[in-house]
Protein backbone atom coordinates (compact mmCIF):
# COMPACT_ATOMS: atom_id res chain seq x y z
CA UNK A 1 0.00 0.00 0.00
CA UNK A 2 1.25 3.46 -0.92
CA UNK A 3 0.71 6.12 1.75
CA UNK A 4 -0.64 9.43 0.48
CA UNK A 5 -2.09 12.64 1.87
CA UNK A 6 -4.33 15.21 0.20
CA UNK A 7 -3.66 18.80 1.15
CA UNK A 8 -6.26 21.49 0.51
CA UNK A 9 -8.88 18.74 0.41
CA UNK A 10 -12.09 20.67 1.09
CA UNK A 11 -12.79 21.83 -2.47
CA UNK A 12 -14.62 20.02 -5.25
CA UNK A 13 -11.42 18.57 -6.71
CA UNK A 14 -10.21 17.51 -3.27
CA UNK A 15 -13.50 15.72 -2.65
CA UNK A 16 -13.27 13.85 -5.94
CA UNK A 17 -9.67 12.92 -5.26
CA UNK A 18 -10.55 11.50 -1.84
CA UNK A 19 -13.42 9.52 -3.40
CA UNK A 20 -11.10 7.97 -5.97
CA UNK A 21 -8.30 7.22 -3.52
CA UNK A 22 -10.63 5.56 -1.00
CA UNK A 23 -11.50 3.02 -3.69
CA UNK A 24 -7.97 2.53 -4.97
CA UNK A 25 -6.66 -0.92 -3.97
CA UNK A 26 -3.05 0.24 -3.66
CA UNK A 27 -3.57 3.45 -1.66
CA UNK A 28 -3.76 4.23 2.03
CA UNK A 29 -4.90 7.78 2.76
CA UNK A 30 -2.96 9.04 5.76
CA UNK A 31 -4.30 12.59 6.13
CA UNK A 32 -6.53 15.13 4.43
CA UNK A 33 -5.93 18.76 5.30
CA UNK A 34 -8.04 21.89 5.44
CA UNK A 35 -7.30 24.81 7.71
CA UNK A 36 -10.85 26.09 7.19
CA UNK A 37 -12.50 22.81 8.31
CA UNK A 38 -9.84 21.63 10.76
CA UNK A 39 -11.22 19.01 13.16
CA UNK A 40 -14.37 18.26 11.16
CA UNK A 41 -15.14 14.92 9.55
CA UNK A 42 -14.74 14.97 5.78
CA UNK A 43 -18.36 13.85 5.44
CA UNK A 44 -19.43 17.28 6.73
CA UNK A 45 -17.93 18.84 3.58
CA UNK A 46 -18.17 15.89 1.18
CA UNK A 47 -21.47 14.25 2.19
CA UNK A 48 -21.21 11.59 -0.53
CA UNK A 49 -18.44 10.02 1.59
CA UNK A 50 -20.72 9.28 4.58
CA UNK A 51 -20.13 5.79 5.87
CA UNK A 52 -17.08 5.37 3.64
CA UNK A 53 -14.44 7.29 5.57
CA UNK A 54 -13.94 8.46 9.13
CA UNK A 55 -11.09 10.80 8.26
CA UNK A 56 -11.05 14.23 9.85
CA UNK A 57 -9.46 17.30 8.33
CA UNK A 58 -6.12 18.18 9.89
CA UNK A 59 -4.13 21.38 9.64
CA UNK A 60 -1.42 21.65 7.00
CA UNK A 61 1.17 22.29 9.70
CA UNK A 62 0.36 18.88 11.27
CA UNK A 63 1.18 16.95 8.12
CA UNK A 64 3.04 13.66 8.62
CA UNK A 65 5.52 11.95 6.32
CA UNK A 66 4.02 9.98 3.43
CA UNK A 67 5.20 8.56 0.12
CA UNK A 68 3.23 11.02 -2.03
CA UNK A 69 1.29 14.23 -1.53
CA UNK A 70 -1.55 15.37 -3.74
CA UNK A 71 -1.75 19.16 -3.45
CA UNK A 72 -5.13 20.75 -4.12
CA UNK A 73 -4.07 24.06 -2.61
CA UNK A 74 -5.34 27.16 -4.43
CA UNK A 75 -3.14 28.70 -7.11
CA UNK A 76 -0.09 30.34 -5.56
CA UNK A 77 -0.13 28.57 -2.21
CA UNK A 78 2.02 25.56 -3.02
CA UNK A 79 4.87 27.94 -3.87
CA UNK A 80 4.90 29.34 -0.36
CA UNK A 81 4.49 25.86 1.18
CA UNK A 82 6.66 23.86 -1.16
CA UNK A 83 9.72 23.46 1.06
CA UNK A 84 7.57 22.19 3.93
CA UNK A 85 5.67 19.73 1.70
CA UNK A 86 8.84 18.53 0.01
CA UNK A 87 10.29 17.51 3.36
CA UNK A 88 7.20 15.46 4.12
CA UNK A 89 7.16 13.28 1.03
CA UNK A 90 9.09 11.59 -1.77
CA UNK A 91 6.80 12.79 -4.55
CA UNK A 92 4.26 15.54 -5.22
CA UNK A 93 1.37 15.82 -7.67
CA UNK A 94 0.21 19.43 -7.77
CA UNK A 95 -3.27 20.20 -9.11
CA UNK A 96 -2.87 23.99 -9.16
CA UNK A 97 -1.44 26.10 -11.98
CA UNK A 98 1.78 26.91 -10.15
CA UNK A 99 4.13 24.63 -12.09
CA UNK A 100 2.35 24.10 -15.41
CA UNK A 101 4.32 26.72 -17.30
CA UNK A 102 8.02 26.22 -17.96
CA UNK A 103 8.84 29.87 -18.56
CA UNK A 104 9.20 32.42 -15.77
CA UNK A 105 8.28 35.14 -18.26
CA UNK A 106 5.16 33.31 -19.38
CA UNK A 107 4.03 32.75 -15.79
CA UNK A 108 4.40 36.44 -15.00
CA UNK A 109 2.52 37.42 -18.16
CA UNK A 110 -0.47 35.13 -17.58
CA UNK A 111 -0.67 35.17 -13.78
CA UNK A 112 0.45 38.78 -13.33
CA UNK A 113 2.94 38.01 -10.57
CA UNK A 114 6.46 36.75 -10.20
CA UNK A 115 6.99 33.04 -9.62
CA UNK A 116 8.69 32.37 -6.26
CA UNK A 117 10.38 29.10 -7.26
CA UNK A 118 11.58 29.53 -10.83
CA UNK A 119 14.33 26.94 -10.37
CA UNK A 120 11.61 24.28 -10.08
CA UNK A 121 9.63 25.10 -13.21
CA UNK A 122 11.51 22.58 -15.34
CA UNK A 123 11.45 19.93 -12.60
CA UNK A 124 7.69 19.31 -12.89
CA UNK A 125 6.37 17.01 -15.60
CA UNK A 126 3.32 18.48 -17.32
CA UNK A 127 0.44 16.29 -16.24
CA UNK A 128 -1.26 14.88 -19.34
CA UNK A 129 -0.46 11.13 -19.28
CA UNK A 130 -1.27 10.61 -22.96
CA UNK A 131 1.53 13.02 -23.87
CA UNK A 132 4.09 12.55 -21.07
CA UNK A 133 3.60 8.97 -19.92
CA UNK A 134 7.28 8.03 -20.24
CA UNK A 135 8.49 11.05 -18.27
CA UNK A 136 5.93 10.37 -15.54
CA UNK A 137 7.27 6.89 -14.90
CA UNK A 138 10.31 8.23 -13.03
CA UNK A 139 8.99 11.66 -12.06
CA UNK A 140 9.34 13.17 -8.61
CA UNK A 141 7.00 16.08 -9.36
CA UNK A 142 3.97 16.29 -11.63
CA UNK A 143 1.88 19.37 -12.36
CA UNK A 144 -1.64 18.44 -13.46
CA UNK A 145 -2.86 20.23 -16.57
CA UNK A 146 -5.74 22.71 -16.57
CA UNK A 147 -9.15 21.25 -17.36
CA UNK A 148 -9.80 23.33 -20.49
CA UNK A 149 -6.23 22.83 -21.65
CA UNK A 150 -6.61 19.06 -21.23
CA UNK A 151 -9.71 18.86 -23.41
CA UNK A 152 -8.18 21.09 -26.08
CA UNK A 153 -4.70 19.58 -26.15
CA UNK A 154 -5.95 16.02 -26.47
CA UNK A 155 -8.10 17.15 -29.40
CA UNK A 156 -5.41 19.12 -31.23
CA UNK A 157 -2.22 17.23 -30.40
CA UNK A 158 -2.31 14.63 -33.24
CA UNK A 159 -2.89 17.24 -35.96
CA UNK A 160 -0.22 19.62 -34.68
CA UNK A 161 2.24 16.79 -34.15
CA UNK A 162 1.79 15.74 -37.78
CA UNK A 163 2.29 19.32 -39.01
CA UNK A 164 -1.13 19.45 -40.69
CA UNK A 165 -2.38 22.79 -39.35
CA UNK A 166 -2.17 26.42 -40.43
CA UNK A 167 -0.86 27.38 -37.02
CA UNK A 168 -2.09 30.99 -36.99
CA UNK A 169 -5.77 30.15 -37.45
CA UNK A 170 -6.86 27.86 -34.62
CA UNK A 171 -10.08 29.16 -33.03
CA UNK A 172 -11.52 27.47 -29.94
CA UNK A 173 -14.73 27.90 -27.97
CA UNK A 174 -15.02 26.10 -24.63
CA UNK A 175 -18.26 25.71 -22.70
CA UNK A 176 -17.78 24.90 -19.04
CA UNK A 177 -19.83 23.97 -16.00
CA UNK A 178 -20.06 26.05 -12.84
CA UNK A 179 -17.87 23.71 -10.76
CA UNK A 180 -14.89 25.00 -12.71
CA UNK A 181 -15.09 28.16 -10.57
CA UNK A 182 -14.58 26.18 -7.35
CA UNK A 183 -16.70 26.05 -4.20
CA UNK A 184 -16.10 29.55 -2.85
CA UNK A 185 -19.09 31.86 -3.17
CA UNK A 186 -19.03 34.71 -5.65
CA UNK A 187 -21.64 36.97 -7.17
CA UNK A 188 -21.33 35.23 -10.53
CA UNK A 189 -22.03 31.78 -9.06
CA UNK A 190 -24.90 32.88 -6.77
CA UNK A 191 -27.94 30.84 -7.84
CA UNK A 192 -30.26 33.73 -8.86
CA UNK A 193 -27.44 35.15 -10.97
CA UNK A 194 -26.34 31.84 -12.42
CA UNK A 195 -29.55 29.97 -13.21
CA UNK A 196 -30.80 30.17 -16.83
CA UNK A 197 -27.59 31.95 -17.73
CA UNK A 198 -25.32 31.43 -20.73
CA UNK A 199 -22.43 33.72 -19.90
CA UNK A 200 -19.31 34.55 -21.85
CA UNK A 201 -16.76 35.05 -19.09
CA UNK A 202 -13.45 35.04 -20.96
CA UNK A 203 -13.81 35.98 -24.64
CA UNK A 204 -10.05 36.56 -24.85
CA UNK A 205 -6.96 36.09 -22.71
CA UNK A 206 -7.83 32.83 -20.96
CA UNK A 207 -4.85 31.63 -18.92
CA UNK A 208 -5.01 28.11 -20.32
CA UNK A 209 -3.88 29.53 -23.67
CA UNK A 210 -0.39 29.61 -22.17
CA UNK A 211 -0.45 25.84 -21.54
CA UNK A 212 -1.88 25.10 -24.96
CA UNK A 213 0.71 27.13 -26.89
CA UNK A 214 3.49 25.68 -24.72
CA UNK A 215 2.50 22.08 -25.48
CA UNK A 216 1.76 22.54 -29.20
CA UNK A 217 5.16 23.97 -30.10
CA UNK A 218 6.37 21.59 -32.78
CA UNK A 219 9.03 22.37 -35.38
CA UNK A 220 10.21 25.42 -33.35
CA UNK A 221 7.04 27.33 -34.17
CA UNK A 222 4.79 28.97 -31.57
CA UNK A 223 1.14 28.52 -32.59
CA UNK A 224 -1.45 31.28 -32.37
CA UNK A 225 -4.39 30.06 -30.29
CA UNK A 226 -7.60 32.11 -30.33
CA UNK A 227 -9.77 30.90 -27.45
CA UNK A 228 -13.04 32.03 -25.86
CA UNK A 229 -14.75 30.55 -22.81
CA UNK A 230 -18.46 30.45 -21.95
CA UNK A 231 -20.04 29.33 -18.69
CA UNK A 232 -23.20 27.30 -19.26
CA UNK A 233 -25.91 25.93 -17.00
CA UNK A 234 -24.37 22.62 -16.04
CA UNK A 235 -22.39 21.74 -12.92
CA UNK A 236 -19.66 19.52 -14.38
CA UNK A 237 -18.11 19.26 -17.78
CA UNK A 238 -16.09 20.88 -20.54
CA UNK A 239 -17.04 20.89 -24.21
CA UNK A 240 -14.31 22.29 -26.45
CA UNK A 241 -15.06 23.07 -30.10
CA UNK A 242 -11.82 23.69 -31.98
CA UNK A 243 -11.75 25.05 -35.52
CA UNK A 244 -8.51 24.29 -37.34
CA UNK A 245 -7.59 25.00 -40.94
CA UNK A 246 -5.56 22.38 -42.75
CA UNK A 247 -2.57 23.08 -44.95
CA UNK A 248 -3.36 23.03 -48.70
CA UNK A 249 -1.84 19.60 -49.21
CA UNK A 250 -4.57 18.11 -46.99
CA UNK A 251 -7.53 19.63 -48.85
CA UNK A 252 -8.80 16.18 -49.87
CA UNK A 253 -8.57 14.58 -46.45
CA UNK A 254 -11.33 12.12 -45.58
CA UNK A 255 -13.03 10.98 -42.39
CA UNK A 256 -11.13 7.71 -42.67
CA UNK A 257 -7.81 9.57 -42.90
CA UNK A 258 -8.55 11.56 -39.74
CA UNK A 259 -9.82 8.51 -37.92
CA UNK A 260 -6.57 6.69 -38.65
CA UNK A 261 -4.48 9.64 -37.44
CA UNK A 262 -6.32 9.76 -34.11
CA UNK A 263 -6.35 5.99 -33.69
CA UNK A 264 -2.61 5.81 -34.33
CA UNK A 265 -1.94 8.51 -31.73
CA UNK A 266 -4.22 7.14 -29.03
CA UNK A 267 -4.38 3.40 -29.71
CA UNK A 268 -2.70 2.57 -26.38
CA UNK A 269 -4.53 5.19 -24.31
CA UNK A 270 -7.34 3.63 -22.26
CA UNK A 271 -9.14 6.90 -21.53
CA UNK A 272 -9.35 8.34 -25.04
CA UNK A 273 -12.41 7.48 -27.11
CA UNK A 274 -12.88 8.59 -30.71
CA UNK A 275 -16.57 9.33 -31.28
CA UNK A 276 -17.95 9.39 -34.81
CA UNK A 277 -21.51 8.10 -35.11
CA UNK A 278 -23.78 8.46 -38.13
CA UNK A 279 -27.03 8.92 -36.21
CA UNK A 280 -28.52 9.53 -32.78
CA UNK A 281 -28.29 12.29 -30.18
CA UNK A 282 -24.71 11.44 -29.29
CA UNK A 283 -23.02 11.52 -32.68
CA UNK A 284 -20.40 13.81 -31.16
CA UNK A 285 -18.83 14.04 -27.68
CA UNK A 286 -21.11 15.30 -24.92
CA UNK A 287 -19.94 15.96 -21.34
CA UNK A 288 -23.31 14.70 -20.08
CA UNK A 289 -22.18 11.13 -20.78
CA UNK A 290 -18.84 11.57 -18.99
CA UNK A 291 -19.90 12.62 -15.49
CA UNK A 292 -17.58 11.10 -12.84
CA UNK A 293 -15.48 9.31 -15.48
CA UNK A 294 -11.87 9.82 -16.52
CA UNK A 295 -12.56 9.62 -20.25
CA UNK A 296 -11.91 12.22 -22.90
CA UNK A 297 -14.18 11.81 -25.92
CA UNK A 298 -13.02 13.29 -29.23
CA UNK A 299 -14.99 13.70 -32.44
CA UNK A 300 -14.60 15.67 -35.64
CA UNK A 301 -16.31 16.95 -38.76
CA UNK A 302 -14.63 18.05 -42.01
CA UNK A 303 -15.74 21.18 -43.87
CA UNK A 304 -14.43 20.65 -47.39
CA UNK A 305 -15.55 24.14 -48.49
CA UNK A 306 -13.07 25.89 -46.22
CA UNK A 307 -10.51 23.10 -45.67
CA UNK A 308 -11.51 23.28 -42.01
CA UNK A 309 -11.80 20.54 -39.42
CA UNK A 310 -14.03 21.04 -36.40
CA UNK A 311 -12.76 18.93 -33.51
CA UNK A 312 -15.11 18.42 -30.58
CA UNK A 313 -13.76 17.15 -27.27
CA UNK A 314 -15.47 16.59 -23.94
CA UNK A 315 -14.38 15.76 -20.40
CA UNK A 316 -15.59 15.96 -16.83
CA UNK A 317 -13.57 18.93 -15.54
CA UNK A 318 -13.33 17.49 -12.02
CA UNK A 319 -12.13 14.12 -13.29
CA UNK A 320 -10.10 14.00 -16.51
CA UNK A 321 -9.58 17.73 -15.97
CA UNK A 322 -8.31 17.34 -12.40
CA UNK A 323 -8.67 14.51 -9.85
CA UNK A 324 -8.96 11.59 -12.27
CA UNK A 325 -6.02 12.72 -14.34
CA UNK A 326 -3.94 13.10 -11.15
CA UNK A 327 -4.75 9.52 -10.10
CA UNK A 328 -3.91 8.32 -13.62
CA UNK A 329 -0.52 10.04 -13.29
CA UNK A 330 -0.07 8.49 -9.83
CA UNK A 331 -0.65 5.01 -11.30
CA UNK A 332 2.00 5.65 -13.94
CA UNK A 333 4.50 6.96 -11.38
CA UNK A 334 4.19 3.75 -9.37
CA UNK A 335 4.05 1.46 -12.41
CA UNK A 336 0.52 0.31 -11.63
CA UNK A 337 -2.27 -0.47 -14.06
CA UNK A 338 -3.04 2.96 -15.48
CA UNK A 339 -6.79 2.45 -15.05
CA UNK A 340 -6.60 1.41 -11.38
CA UNK A 341 -9.27 3.21 -9.37
CA UNK A 342 -10.60 4.88 -12.54
CA UNK A 343 -12.71 2.22 -14.26
CA UNK A 344 -16.06 3.90 -13.58
CA UNK A 345 -17.69 4.40 -17.02
CA UNK A 346 -19.60 7.57 -16.22
CA UNK A 347 -23.30 8.35 -15.75
CA UNK A 348 -25.66 8.67 -18.68
CA UNK A 349 -28.75 10.19 -17.00
CA UNK A 350 -28.39 12.20 -13.80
Amino acid sequence: MISVSVVGASGYVGGELIRLLLNHPMVKINQVTSDRYFGKYIKSVHPNLRGISNHKFTKLEDLENVELIFSCLPHGLIQSNFEFLNHKTDRIIDLSADFRLKSERSYKKWYVKKHQLTHLLDKFVYGIPEIYREKMQNAKYISSAGCNATAILLALYPLYKNNMIEIDKTVIEVKVGTSEAGNKFSQSTHYPERVRSLRSYKPTGHRHIAEITQELQFFDIIPAIHMSATSVEMVRGVLATSHVFLKPEYENITDKDLWQIYRKQYKNDPFIRIIKEKSGNYRYPDPKTLIASNYCDIGFEIDQESNRVVIISAIDNLMKGAAGQAVQAFNIMYHLDETEGLKFPGIYLY
